[in-house]
């Protein structure tokens, strides 16, 4: 794919609420922005409504769910950076007096690759085979077959979705990933985790207190949270296997802002212990190996570098909230930013050159600057934004944003386009994307 300079023109989409229920879709909300970016230039792909292929008549319901693997593949793939789905054309058919889709027409309206799926419902599964075609040559590149439960069809098109990615680029993709976030129900703040694209939403603490703060294992098999349920603010763990909670840490004062090591083995967090809000580094188990901050500011926020080399935080030692970034022994701090009078919440990228943040500048927004100092970007602009964080591949961002309200979780790819939010009905904050589960 070939690099190029491409322009962003703003635009605001909303889609009627009915419309996107009725197609077992959630709400989309598109923005962008005019402004000069440099990216790849998307590969154009397309995929074909879903064939059933079987013998036996078919229930209504069944229509319905060949409906939505072809809607869920499109959006799939749709949300990758490096791919952009060229939708049928109606008007384009009638135009070339095309009764049926056919490769000449594909590559007529810009497409790369076509995909199509072949669907059977053998008892109470579903099975789809996926075959994936070079549009220019019009030669079948490669065909697979998937299957699973019914009511898992979701799950299974997020396969062949990873399965195309990984075909196409090389690259391991995220469609399998969770996230988690934090949801107020009532007058309670519990942990939640749903797919990555906001469907099959389970909830993972129920202690009736406030549960903030969530970060996750490099092996994405536990979440640590600071959480009130025993009145003041402690470290818990807990574990995604079976939802059971485990105590951390519970020194004087506060205990938050956890951040797991890449390598597994320490918790960066922030404790009050000895008077002021500093950074200390513990082993797994909560026991304090070194205080890495000594300072009379407040100290917060620490993320860790992919190699576990460095962590960057969040300091007022120069008088308002700065990024700084020091070795994992402490030592060698340096301000990383200098833009802006409130810069806090930094998040690493996986990739190791980039560090997200909340920036004020009347309005909290989302913003990048390289680990380098250089090349400050604001990726938002509607709203208050908060809350950021890559995910696994690096190549996309969830946040929190007020911008229509209630405050809702969004994603956005590196660049800062293709904002879509997940949830409903607001009561939403600190989101995170975890990994898949090794």
């Amino acid at each position: 794919m070939k690099k190029r300079i491409a322009f962003v023109v703003a635009i605001m989409m909303f889609m009627a609420a009915s419309q996107a229920v009725s197609q077992g879709l959630p709400i989309r909300d598109v923005h962008g922005r005019l402004q000069e970016k440099t990216s790849f230039e998307p590969t154009r792909i397309s995929v074909e409504d879903n064939r059933y292929v079987g013998i036996d008549p078919i229930e209504y319901a069944d229509t319905i769910l060949l409906r939505n693997c072809a809607a869920i593949l499109r959006k799939d793939l749709d949300f990758s950076p490096y791919f952009e789905v060229v939708l049928l054309d109606s008007f384009f058919m009638r135009h070339m007096e095309l009764t049926e889709m056919t490769m000449l027409g594909w590559k007529r309206l810009g497409s790369e690759y076509l995909v199509k799926m072949e669907t059977e419902f053998p008892r109470d599964k579903i099975d789809i085979q996926y075959r994936l075609y070079s549009v220019e040559s019009g030669r079948e590149i490669k065909k697979k077959r998937f299957d699973a439960k019914k009511a898992a069809y979701r799950t299974l098109v997020h396969e062949i979705a990873n399965d195309i990615v990984k075909t196409l680029t090389g690259d391991e993709s995220i469609y399998l990933t969770k996230i988690a976030y934090v949801k107020k129900t009532d007058s309670t703040k519990e942990l939640f985790m749903s797919d990555y694209d906001g469907y099959n939403e389970e909830q993972l603490t129920d202690n009736g207190s406030l549960n903030i703060s969530p970060a996750v294992s490099p092996d994405g098999k536990y979440i640590y949270f600071t959480s009130y349920m025993q009145e003041t603010p402690k470290l818990y763990e807990l574990s995604l296997k079976d939802n059971g909670v485990k105590l951390i840490a519970e020194q004087p004062g506060i205990n938050a802002a956890a951040a797991v090591s890449p390598d597994g083995e320490h918790i960066a967090c922030v404790l009050s212990r000895d008077g002021n809000s500093e950074i200390y580094l513990l082993d797994r188990k909560g026991k304090i190996e070194k205080r890495l901050t000594k300072s009379a500011s407040i100290e917060s926020s620490p993320t860790w570098s992919p190699d576990g080399k460095e962590i960057a935080f969040t300091s007022d030692r120069t008088g308002s909230p700065q990024i700084y970034i020091m070795d994992r022994e402490g030592l060698n701090v340096r301000r990383l930013t200098f833009k802006g009078g409130y810069n806090d919440s930094p998040q690493w990228s996986p990739k190791g050159d980039q560090i997200i943040f909340v920036h004020r500048d009347g309005h909290f927004h989302v913003a990048s600057i390289d680990a380098t100092g250089k090349n400050f970007r604001i990726l938002t602009d509607l709203g208050n934004n908060e809350n950021p964080h890559f995910s696994p591949d690096g190549n996309h961002i969830i946040f929190t944003s007020n911008r229509l309200g209630p405050t809702e979780v969004y994603t956005m790819d590196l660049f800062g386009n293709s904002q879509r939010r997940l949830t409903m009905r607001g009561g939403f904050s600190n989101p995170i994307w975890l990994p898949e589960k090794e």
